[in-house]
C-alpha cells in the first residue's frame, strides 16, 4: 500500500464535483505545471509576493478536493524538519538587532529572511502535495516516462514508493516479534545488539523479497521496459487550467519587479 493524497470516498455533486476535476487533469501537464511553478517561486524574494504565493498555492488546495486539515498536518510536518533553521537564522545573520538572548544579537534581516524561506517553502509544498501528490505512483511513473524521464530513474521511483510501506511492515513485524521475547531497549550493548541484528535482518529479507519479486514480475513477462496501459491527451480543461497557472505566475514576477522597481 502507498499513500496518496485523496479526497473522501463519497460521490461529489455540485461544486465538489468541479473541485474533483482536478484530479482528472492530464498527468503530464500537472506535473510540468509543477515544475514552473516551484522555479517561479523559488526565484522571488519579496515577502507580500510570496504571500500572493501562498495564497495561490491555498487556492489549489480549494479546488482539488484533497482533505483540508490531512494536507495541512503533513505541510506542517514538512516545517518540523526547518523549524530549527528558521528560529537560528535571526542569530545568525548580521544586521540591525531586535533583542539579545545569552548575548547573541537577533536581526531583522535575519527575521525577514527565515519568514521568505518559510513561505517559500510552504507554497511550494502545498502546491507539490495538491498538484501531485493525489497521483497514484503508477500514474506518476507513466506520465514521467511520457515526459521524457530516463526510464530507470522512473523505475527506481515507483519501486521505491511502493516498497517503502512494505520494508516498514516488515521493519513493524520484527518489533513486535522482539517485544513479544521481552525485549526492552535501554542504553546498554544488548540493545545495541539488538538493533543491529533488527537492521541486519530487514536486509536479509529485503534482499530476499527483492529476488521473489524479480522472478515473479519475470514470469509475468517483465523485459526492462515500461509498458503505458494509457494515453494522455491534453483537452480544453488542460489547457485552460495552464493558462490560468500561467497568467497568475505572470502576475507574481510583475508584482516582484514592480516592487524592487518602487
Amino acid at each position: 500500500m502507498t499513500y496518496v493524497l485523496t479526497g473522501d470516498d463519497k460521490p461529489l455533486t455540485g461544486f465538489g464535483a468541479l473541485r474533483a476535476a482536478v484530479s482528472s487533469l492530464d498527468p503530464r501537464m500537472r506535473i510540468v505545471m509543477t515544475v514552473i511553478y516551484a522555479v517561479t517561486v523559488v526565484a522571488l524574494d519579496d515577502l507580500r509576493v510570496l504571500s500572493g504565493a501562498l495564497i495561490l498555492s491555498m487556492w489549489l488546495l480549494a479546488i482539488s478536493g484533497l482533505p483540508f486539515q490531512k494536507t495541512l498536518k503533513r505541510m506542517a510536518m514538512m516545517d518540523g524538519f526547518i523549524i530549527f533553521t528558521l528560529i537560528l537564522l535571526p542569530f545568525t545573520m548580521p544586521g540591525t538587532p531586535m533583542f539579545s538572548v545569552f548575548g547573541f544579537d537577533a536581526t531583522w534581516e535575519g527575521l525577514w529572511r527565515a519568514t521568505e524561506i518559510a513561505l517559500t517553502a510552504n507554497a511550494v509544498i502545498l502546491a507539490v502535495m495538491t498538484l501531485v501528490g493525489s497521483m497514484e505512483p503508477v500514474t506518476m511513473g507513466h506520465a514521467l516516462f511520457a515526459l521524457k524521464t530516463p526510464e530507470r530513474l522512473v523505475h527506481l521511483m515507483m519501486f521505491t514508493i511502493r516498497y517503502i510501506d512494505v520494508l516498514r511492515e516488515e521493519y513493524l513485524r520484527l518489533r513486535t516479534s522482539m517485544k513479544l521475547r521481552g525485549f526492552r531497549p535501554g542504553t546498554n550493548w544488548h540493545t545495541y545488539r539488538s538493533y543491529g541484528y533488527l537492521v541486519g535482518m530487514m536486509l536479509v529479507r529485503a534482499i530476499e523479497r527483492s529476488e521473489r519479486i524479480l522472478a515473479a514480475m519475470k514470469c509475468r513477462g517483465f523485459c526492462g521496459r515500461i509498458v503505458l496501459l494509457e494515453e494522455f491527451r491534453l483537452t480544453r480543461t488542460d489547457i485552460m487550467f495552464a493558462g490560468a497557472m500561467v497568467l497568475a505566475l505572470a502576475a507574481l514576477i510583475w508584482a516582484e519587479v514592480a516592487y524592487a522597481a518602487a
